[in-house]
C-alpha cells in the first residue's frame, strides 16, 4: 500500500528532531523524588519504550512506501529518546532501569504476527494507554523533574497517534466496507484488555498520581473513540491525520490530546 502525505510527516519529525537537539535536557542534577510505586511504573514504561523495532521496519519497507518508512524510523527515534529520558529520570531518582515486564514480553510476541496493519493496531493500543499514563504522571506528581520529563513525552505521544491513524486509515480503507468496523471493534477489545492489565499493575502508582483505576480505564476507553473515528475517516477527523503545522507544543494536534481534558489537579 502506498499512502500520500508521509513526506510531510517525515519533515515534521525532522523538525522536531532538530528542535530536540537544540533544546537542553532537563536539569538531571536537581534530582527526582520517585515514590516506590511511581518508580516501578516508570521502570516498566521505560522498558516498553526501548523495544526492538527491526520487525516493524521490515514490514514497513515491504509495504512499498519509502516516505512512510522514513517517517516511521523518525517516530521510533522519538520513542528511543523517551526511553533515554526515563532512564535518566530514574537515575536522578536513585533508581535503575529494569528488564521488561511479563506484559511487555506478551505484547512483543503478539507483534510478531504477519502484516503491518496488525502490528500498527497493536502499537496503537500501547500508544493510547501511554498517552493517559504520561498525562497522569505529568499532572499528578509533585516532583518538578518528573513532571517536566512526562510533559516532553506526552507532547510527542499526542503527535504519534494521528501519525499512526493516517497510515491505518489508508490501510483499513482497502478492506471491504463490511470488515472495517468489526476490525476496529476488535481493536477496542484489545484496548480494554491492555488497559485493565495496566490498571491492575499500576494501581498504587495511579492512586498516588490522583487517578483511580476505574477512572484510568474509563479515560483510556473514551479516548479510543476518536481513534476509531479517525481511522474510519469519519466527518471532522480528516484534518488531524496531517502532520501538525504548529510544532511549538503550545496546542494539541488531535482531539484526544491533553488539552481536551482538564488537568488532574483542577478536577
Amino acid at each position: 500500500m502506498s499512502a500520500s502525505g508521509f513526506a510531510e510527516w517525515a519533515r515534521h519529525f525532522e523538525t522536531e528532531r532538530d528542535r530536540r537537539a537544540a533544546r537542553p535536557d532537563p536539569c538531571w542534577e536537581a534530582g527526582a523524588s520517585l515514590p516506590p510505586a511511581v518508580r516501578a511504573g516508570v521502570q516498566r514504561f521505560q522498558a516498553g519504550e526501548d523495544g526492538d523495532s527491526s520487525a516493524l521496519f521490515a514490514k514497513a519497507d515491504a509495504a512499498g512506501d519509502p516516505e512512510y518508512s522514513a517517517a516511521l524510523r523518525l517516530f521510533v527515534a522519538e520513542e528511543k529518546n523517551h526511553a533515554r529520558l526515563l532512564a535518566l529520570l530514574l537515575k536522578a531518582g536513585g533508581a535503575t532501569t529494569r528488564a521488561g515486564h511479563w506484559s511487555d514480553a506478551a505484547f512483543a510476541r503478539l507483534r510478531r504476527v504477519p502484516g503491518l496493519r496488525t502490528e500498527l493496531l497493536l502499537l496503537m493500543v500501547a500508544e493510547v494507554v501511554a498517552l493517559r499514563y504520561y498525562r497522569a504522571l505529568r499532572d499528578g506528581t509533585d516532583d518538578p523533574l518528573t513532571s517536566e520529563v512526562a510533559g516532553h513525552i506526552l507532547a510527542d505521544e499526542e503527535r504519534h497517534i494521528p501519525f499512526h491513524c493516517a497510515w491505518l486509515r489508508a490501510s483499513v480503507a482497502e478492506l471491504p466496507r463490511a470488515a472495517r468496523r468489526p476490525l476496529l471493534a476488535g481493536w477496542q477489545v484489545m484496548l480494554l484488555g491492555a488497559v485493565l492489565v495496566v490498571a491492575a499493575d499500576h494501581g498504587r502508582a495511579l492512586r498516588g498520581l490522583g487517578v483511580g483505576r476505574g477512572r484510568f480505564v474509563a479515560d483510556v476507553l473514551t479516548s479510543g473513540g476518536p481513534v476509531v473515528a479517525a481511522i474510519l475517516g469519519s466527518s471532522g477527523t480528516k484534518g488531524v491525520l496531517r502532520a501538525p503545522r504548529n510544532t511549538s507544543g503550545s496546542r494539541d494536534v488531535c482531539p484526544w490530546g491533553a488539552s481536551s481534558i482538564r488537568r488532574e489537579r483542577g478536577m
